[in-house]
């Protein structure tokens, strides 16, 4: 629940697709001023800016201008660091004393790198990693994990509880963003799992409802079995969290691996998988889709291409 005294926090959002979108709806009916939203996509910008009485901002550097705590949720590193530019328009411009709350998952170092920028230019910076989906941002519910100075989270404290059922504070910048790829990592791993176990089971012809209730029951648990078993089952795949996410963020995982000098192989699987799926045109569905990789009569399960096929396309 927001504390008193929001109407003096006035908040702009950058990146207002489904999550961003979402989150800015939310913090406008619990009586934040949303005061300017930005997005390279004009239509869903206008049509936000309409519902929460926000300014369309034609530029980054209008979001700063109009706001004093500025929620970006953009797609990978590229976006952010064209958000935090040092020429040009960007979110830098007038920004002293302005702090900047990054939820998109991107690299650990991507978000130490926007710290450094936003503090040359006399602002501050958070990580705000979240680990839910489109429902929750909208509800205010989102599970938030931030990360850097200590001060700047106690600042942005009463946005962050009105986004969130609960937040932690991991440590400095780029530890949020570990923990993050982490979690997701281990998500990937479980969906891909699901997905061979619920495939086997269905070409072994068994009642999948009764093998998802034993698994409910069993080692074979998950969270990804409560919230994926059953889409896997009726290919219902309408996106919450697409493959294409899922691959780039075990990607971040593995970049991470690599640097410590671990080999994880099931990370490796499960991301071949998800890169798969692209590969498929199928990376817009949900991570509930990569079943259609496993399913028997399902598309993705046909038969790989002959060695000489394989080799014409890599070329």
């Amino acid at each position: 629940m927001a504390r008193a005294g929001n109407a003096d926090y006035r908040i702009g959002l950058v990146g207002v697709g489904r999550m961003g979108g979402n989150i800015a709806r939310h913090l406008h009916d619990v009586g934040f001023p949303v005061t300017a939203v930005y997005d390279v996509n004009r239509r869903p910008a206008a049509s936000l800016a309409r519902a929460v009485g926000a300014r369309n901002a034609r530029t980054l550097a209008e979001v700063t201008e109009a706001a004093d705590y500025i929620i970006t949720v953009v797609t990978d590193d590229r976006a952010m660091k064209a958000i935090f530019a040092r020429r040009g328009d960007s979110l830098l411009r007038g920004a002293k004393g302005k702090v900047f709350i990054n939820c998109a998952t991107i690299s650990p170092a991507g978000h130490v790198e926007v710290e450094n920028r936003a503090e040359k230019a006399g602002a501050s910076a958070l990580e705000g990693c979240m680990a839910s989906s489109i429902t929750q941002a909208r509800e205010g519910t989102l599970y938030l994990m931030c990360g850097g100075r200590r001060r700047v989270f106690d600042r942005a404290l009463p946005i962050l509880e009105a986004m969130s059922v609960d937040l932690r504070y991991v440590g400095k910048a780029g530890q949020a963003a570990q923990v993050k790829a982490l979690v997701n990592m281990v998500m990937n791993i479980n969906t891909a799992g699901l997905a061979e176990g619920l495939g086997l089971g269905k070409a072994l012809r068994l009642d999948l409802n009764m093998l998802m209730e034993i698994f409910s029951q069993t080692g074979a648990n998950s969270r990804v079995l409560e919230t994926d078993g059953e889409d896997m089952v009726n290919r219902d795949h309408e996106c919450y969290f697409s493959s294409a996410h899922a691959a780039k963020d075990s990607g971040i995982a593995l970049k991470l691996s690599r640097e410590a000098g671990l080999n994880l192989p099931l990370a490796r699987a499960s991301k071949s998988q998800f890169d798969r799926m692209i590969q498929l045109g199928k990376g817009a569905l949900d991570k509930s889709g990569i079943a259609e990789l496993t399913f028997p009569g399902r598309s993705g399960t046909r038969a790989k291409l002959k060695p000489a096929a394989r080799a014409k396309r890599r070329r």
